[in-house]
């Protein structure tokens, strides 16, 4: 693959004829001249602006040339070949570049880990050969793919309707991109880098084999460089006071724990949170052949710096476990017990006036009348649950239950103390119930009867809203900015909106025309799924929907209309004088080439694939990472961009004509 770089460095040896064997480098000969400071060699080097760029750098006025980095370049085979990266097919552990017996520290290495994936695509049935851009290698070529985009299809949807052909956007809009969500964070850069307070993501898990409409097929370390490639820039857009959160299970959150520790640093790791996400009684075709069933997965949490304020968050408990067993039961959420204030005021232990302290635990007066007046202090708390009935107590009518207006839970057996469990009140949707601080192990959502939440049969990889709610609550403000550059079905959005957070929701899929906008319009109009009864939602809102503009996309449209050969070959020539095409190809072979098919070895002229076959095969031919118009580009006539869209874009970066 000819990049800029590559081909700058061919020029310049293509001048020394003592390095080429017929058109084969001797690399090993241009890589002792280098070390051995050959002078010609290395001003002709310097001489070339890209190189020089990226080889050297310059100290008081004095140039320092990095040798062993484009040495390194040249050592490696790959880098001429068909992969961008000097690794193959090992995965380990190194530091610095190197593996373990060359050093103690460790980090996560893998097969193309020096890479950026772009990992575009509509439909996951489309699939896709991902072409690897060496960061390095590749600058260009990575500029370009990274460079802001122009965005079109703008319109804003609110209670009213939709508001079509918009041209400004505001601070306070949220927003729904539909587009590939690593070219949109970093055209989202341009506005929002650093403001962003919360990030969630459910990325695909690399499973292999599940439904979710989306790519999550990729291999183990290209899943990696996937995920890497969009986590360097998620830590651009996060606030210094901004959590990220993100989902996965087994399959990959030990190898994504170690990215994280990379990208953000170990000691920028918050919690490790494990979420009850599966019935073992449910599915049994899924746990069939396991004798270990999955019922979790994993929530990684990490902060940009230790400015974050994590707002505490509790869970109502209806399950107290003594060393006895028993336990205390909550009627629609309230305690069907007393407080322990209102027994001993009844019975003139204290006035109305006085505070229940603690320390009355070990006060003998008071250990007296509990001892003196438990039947009647039973009578008042209610009947003892089903239970504690079946424990092997003497005596079970002397087990009472006691509640301190101060949140102290104390058992008493005969007037002695028993345990204490620390609990506190928390007025919970309106109502003053006992709770416990919440820990990093969450067995309380319910993520088996959410399927149809929004009104959706989006029922693979959809998450509860109460997750989403309870990692919105703790971690961010109303009129915060949330992200979700894996939107999917849209939770995020949809309980960012009920919750009065601003967001931004990214989705490449074209369902996010059929479900995710849909379920989004629904809220707005006062949808009562979900957390809508917990937080009062009515409806009310907005938010601006836009695609990044698509450069060969009519192409693809073409193709995907056309009815016959003909019409394809007349296509692939306005193509080649048109289009943007991968450069790796031989254009001019195409139609000439024959074609191994059905995986044997059946060779075939293009005219003789079957139609389908043809515009598959046309479709790849165009560059993916072409697919988007970029902003600094849009004034270009042949792009055919609109005013509106000019306008719209002007405004979303800040710019004025």
């Amino acid at each position: 693959m000819q990049t800029e770089l590559i081909k700058q460095l061919n020029q310049i040896l293509k001048d020394f004829p003592e390095y080429w064997e017929d058109e084969t480098l001797q690399r090993s000969v241009v890589i002792n001249d280098i070390k051995n400071k050959k002078p010609d060699l290395i001003k002709a080097l310097i001489n070339k602006p890209k190189i020089k760029e990226l080889y050297s750098s310059e100290v008081d006025g004095v140039l320092i040339f990095d040798f062993e980095s484009l040495i390194s370049l040249l050592r490696y085979k790959e880098y001429w070949a068909n992969s961008f990266t000097k690794y193959r097919n090992s995965v380990g552990l190194t530091s610095e570049g190197k593996y373990l017996n060359y050093n103690t520290d460790v980090v996560l290495d893998f097969p193309f880990k020096d890479c950026v994936l772009e990992g575009g695509m509509t439909k996951e049935e489309q699939g896709k050969n991902e072409i690897y851009y060496n960061e390095k290698i590749a600058r260009d070529e990575i500029d370009r793919l990274f460079s802001p985009k122009v965005l079109t299809n703008a319109k804003r949807y609110t209670k009213s309707g939709i508001e079509e052909n918009i041209t400004e956007f505001n601070d306070d809009d949220n927003l729904i991109i539909k587009g590939n969500n690593l070219i949109a964070l970093h055209t989202l850069k341009e506005r929002y880098a650093g403001k962003i307070k919360l990030i969630y993501i459910d990325p695909p898990y690399n499973t292999g084999n599940d439904g979710f409409k989306y790519n999550d097929r990729f291999n183990h370390s290209t899943w990696l460089t996937f995920m890497k490639n969009r986590l360097e820039v998620a830590k651009e857009l996060l606030s210094d006071d901004g959590l990220i959160f993100i989902q996965c299970d087994y399959n990959e959150d030990s190898y994504l724990k170690v990215l994280m520790d990379e990208l953000f640093s170990n000691d920028k790791f918050v919690a490790q949170i494990v979420v009850k996400s599966n019935s073992l009684s449910g599915n049994k075709t899924q746990h069939k052949n396991k004798t270990i069933l999955k019922n979790k997965d994993t929530i990684l949490c990490y902060k940009k710096t230790d400015l974050i304020k994590i707002n505490p968050q509790y869970t109502v408990k209806d399950n107290w476990d003594t060393h006895y067993g028993g336990f205390l039961k909550l009627d629609k959420g309230e305690p069907y017990i007393v407080s322990l204030k209102n027994v001993l005021i009844e019975h003139d232990i204290i006035s109305a006036k006085d505070t229940i302290k603690p320390d009355i635990i070990n006060n003998q007066k008071f250990n007296d009348f509990v001892y003196e007046n438990r039947k009647s202090i039973f009578q008042k708390v209610g009947s003892i649950p089903d239970r504690l009935k079946k424990l092997s107590l003497s005596k079970p009518e002397e087990v009472v239950w006691i509640i301190t207006d101060l949140g102290e839970k104390m058992y008493a057996h005969g007037g002695r103390r028993i345990s204490m469990l620390e609990s506190v009140y928390q007025n919970i949707n309106g109502k003053n119930v006992l709770a416990q601080l919440l820990g990093d192990l969450w067995t309380d959502i319910d993520f088996q009867n959410t399927q149809n939440e929004g009104g959706l049969s989006f029922t693979n990889g959809k998450k509860p809203e109460a997750l989403i709610k309870r990692i919105i609550d703790m971690s961010t403000q109303e009129g915060d900015l949330v992200l979700d550059f894996h939107l999917g079905s849209g939770t995020t959005a949809v309980v960012a909106h009920k919750m009065r957070r601003r967001y931004i929701g990214i989705e490449q899929m074209d369902y996010i025309n059929d479900i995710t906008v849909p379920r989004l319009q629904k809220v707005i109009e006062g949808e009562q799924g979900g957390i809508s009864k917990d937080v009062n939602w009515q409806g009310g809102g907005s938010f601006v929907y836009a695609e990044l503009m698509e450069l060969n996309y009519h192409y693809i449209h073409d193709i995907q209309k056309a009815q016959n050969y003909g019409e394809l070959v007349k296509l692939f020539e306005r193509m080649k004088e048109t289009g943007h095409l991968n450069y790796q190809v031989e254009l001019d072979k195409i139609l000439t080439t024959e074609y191994e098919i059905d995986g044997v070895n059946q060779m075939v002229a293009f005219s003789e694939l079957a139609l389908d076959e043809q515009k598959q095969l046309l479709i790849e031919l165009l560059d993916k990472n072409q697919l988007y118009v970029n902003a600094c580009e849009m004034n270009d006539s042949d792009l055919n961009v609109s005013e509106l869209d000019k306008t719209f874009t002007n405004s979303f970066y800040g710019k004025v004509e």
